[in-house]
């Protein structure tokens, strides 16, 4: 389901590399938009399905295309 992992960020207070796989298919839920991401560090699967909030101008964009203003 879900895609090959993102490059690794370093979180130095955990002492690990956090990666992520997400299949990138917005979602709504009726109040939040956002992707689904199974989050590892070191590669151990820390969460799964997390829910990342889209950005405020990925939403513009979106909000945009779906409805212009006029």
């Amino acid at each position: 389901m879900f895609g090959r992992p993102l490059e690794g960020n370093l979180i130095e207070s955990l002492g690990v590399i956090e990666t992520t796989e997400s299949d990138n298919v917005l979602r709504w839920d009726g109040q939040m938009l956002y992707v689904e991401q199974d989050v590892y560090h070191n590669g151990q699967l820390v969460h799964r399905r997390y829910k990342r909030r889209v950005t405020k101008d990925v939403a513009r964009v979106l909000q945009d295309l779906i409805a212009p203003r006029s």
